[in-house]
C-alpha cells in the first residue's frame, strides 16, 4: 500500500503503534488518513471517534479498512447513521485491489470539504 502510494507521489507517514495515533494526527493534520481497524493496542474504531469528536481533526477525510465483516458493518453503520459527524469516512474491506484503493484515495483527496 505505502508502495503504491508514494509511487503516484503522495507523501506517506506510517503508525506502527495504535496508542499513538490520535495524537500524531491531530499534531501532523494529514490530509488523510487510511486506517486499519485492527490494530494490535488500540481499536481503529475508538481513533476514529476521537478524530470525529475532536474539532481540530474532525474534516480530515478516513478511510477504513478492515478483513473483519462484522467490524466492517459495524462502522458502516456509524457512519450512515450519523452521516454528518462522520463526513468524509469511506470504509472498504479486505481483501481490496491497491487500484481501487488508489482511485478512492483520489476521489476522497478531490472531494470538496463541506
Amino acid at each position: 500500500m505505502r508502495r503504491v502510494l508514494e509511487d503516484e507521489q503522495y507523501q506517506v507517514s506510517i503508525l506502527q503503534d495504535g496508542k499513538d495515533a490520535y495524537a500524531r494526527v491531530k499534531t501532523q493534520l494529514p490530509d488523510l488518513l487510511i486506517l486499519d481497524l485492527k490494530l494490535g493496542d488500540i481499536s481503529g474504531q475508538d481513533i476514529l471517534k476521537q478524530l470525529k469528536d475532536d474539532h481540530v481533526t474532525a474534516d480530515i477525510p478516513v478511510i477504513v479498512y478492515t478483513a473483519a465483516v462484522l467490524e466492517a458493518e459495524e462502522v458502516s453503520r456509524l457512519v450512515s447513521s450519523h452521516p454528518i459527524h462522520y463526513q468524509g469516512v469511506h470504509v472498504v474491506q479486505k481483501p481490496f485491489e491497491l487500484e481501487n484503493l488508489l482511485a478512492l484515495v483520489q476521489q476522497v483527496l478531490n472531494e470538496p470539504v463541506r
